[in-house]
């Protein structure tokens, strides 16, 4: 039997951390999640959707149908809509968020609530998104820095949302890129993350003749591009892995694709060694039937995971 805390053995968790971890966690050792936090991030326009996941409610009641292990959402939906679960499904309260409104190119992702919120609340972790690379990181780490302290005091467990963005990351590769997401993980893990949830990079050829890209990533970019498109997909979801130096990583669904696409970079998460998935609009955004049966194929994915 594998042991279903094999992802945090490694290295130096709290009692409270792991005893809140393993509220989240699946008895393969694995997790999956469910987030809700998108609402604030792209204004309401996914409010029209087939399955109605408008509602809160509805996602909680996919949450608990699907066997999901956590929804991360915000303080407004988790006090209003979460509590109706009753205790069914646990909680990661996400943080903090930003709008889509002002200029993208300086973003900042600041407080919606505090990790004193989510101990009042029972939450199991909080989310953090932490913008790397962003102009304003100087307010970032030591928000970032501030809320891990707060969950060390609380022994309350840190997810944090390891996301390239901001100027300076468009001209080097974009969001998407190896190079980026794999720093990013990297920072993810130097900042204390409990847990840190990462997007599986893409192919960016534009990489390799970039002079404001490091030369040691234009290098990897290179070699990575000689791949066949799925060897790449595969050796790019395994260097995420590595950058985490064994900090579990959820690795993101990001915007909706179709089905053949969503279950390969899935199977090439899991190959690659991921703690679990966190996917939110690949879930919430098809239509329930549709929803559930993604959900019970990628759990057993998880549950079939080599130790």
């Amino acid at each position: 039997m594998k042991d279903s805390m094999r992802f945090f053995r490694q290295n130096n968790y709290s009692s409270g951390e792991m005893a809140r971890m393993a509220q989240l966690v699946r008895a393969s050792g694995t997790s999956m999640i469910l987030p809700y936090d998108q609402f604030i991030e792209h204004d309401n326009r996914h409010a029209e959707t087939e399955s109605g996941a408008a509602s809160p409610d509805y996602i909680c009641k996919l949450a608990e149908e699907g066997g999901y292990n956590a929804v991360a959402i915000h303080y407004g939906v988790a006090k209003r809509h979460w509590t109706k679960l009753a205790g069914k499904v646990p909680l990661i309260l996400k943080l903090n968020g930003k709008t889509s409104i002002p200029d993208q190119s300086l973003p900042l992702s600041v407080h919606t609530s505090f990790v004193e919120d989510a101990v009042k609340m029972g939450a199991c972790a909080v989310g953090y998104t932490m913008y790397y690379g962003s102009p304003r990181q100087d307010e970032d780490m030591p928000q970032l820095a501030a809320v891990r302290e707060e969950c060390d005091r609380f022994g309350m467990p840190l997810v944090i949302w390891a996301y390239p963005r901001g100027k300076a990351v468009d001209s080097k590769g974009g969001k998407e890129c190896s190079y980026l997401i794999e720093s990013a993980t990297r920072m993810a893990m130097e900042m204390g993350a409990t847990v840190i949830k990462a997007n599986l990079p893409e192919a960016n050829p534009e990489v390799v003749n970039n002079d404001d890209v490091p030369q040691y990533y234009r290098d990897v970019e290179k070699q990575l591009l000689a791949l066949s498109p799925k060897e790449q997909k595969w050796e790019r979801a395994r260097r995420v892995v590595e950058a985490a130096q064994g900090v579990p990583v959820l690795f993101s669904g990001g915007s909706k694709i179709g089905d053949d696409d969503l279950y390969e970079n899935a199977q090439a998460c899991v190959d690659a060694g991921a703690f679990g998935f966190i996917f939110g609009r690949n879930m919430w955004k098809r239509e329930n039937k549709s929803a559930l049966k993604l959900t019970k194929d990628f759990q057993k994915m998880l549950d079939n995971q080599k130790a």
